[in-house]
């Protein structure tokens, strides 16, 4: 499991006064490429492979505020030759609890970007996942 701290900016918040939905998939891209960087990988190049996503699903637990500092947990599952499952665990914590705000998942892809197809996973990534 990989930890990252983001803070909510006032650019995250919507007409509702919280974060908004299309926020929350930036916030999880921006948790991700935390992630990666501890790796020293990037979307370009992570352990050989570029990654895009082919699917991302969010489910929203609780309301995120300007100024709250997002716990986002990832998780990698479903470990397959040519993709992977990336799980995000969304909470902040208000008054002393952990408050729950959203669940995430992005179906991570490598591909080719010269060939511009799909292509098979390659070990170094393959193996730093299998630890998440």
């Amino acid at each position: 499991m990989h930890v990252a701290q983001i803070s909510v900016r006032i650019s995250d918040i919507n007409y509702g006064n919280h974060v908004g939905n299309d926020s929350i998939l930036s916030i999880i891209h921006e948790a991700r490429m935390q992630l990666l960087a501890t790796w020293g990988y990037t979307e370009l190049d992570a352990g050989g492979n570029s990654l895009i996503m082919g699917d991302v699903m969010i489910a929203y637990k609780g309301e995120g505020f300007y100024g709250d500092i997002l716990t986002v947990k990832i998780y990698a599952v479903e470990i397959e030759e040519r993709s992977f499952d990336l799980l995000y665990d969304i909470t902040t914590n208000r008054q002393g609890r952990e408050t729950p705000i959203a669940h995430a998942k992005t179906g991570m892809v490598c591909f080719d970007y010269k060939e511009r197809k799909i292509t098979t996973i390659k070990e170094a990534l393959k193996n730093r996942l299998k630890v998440y």
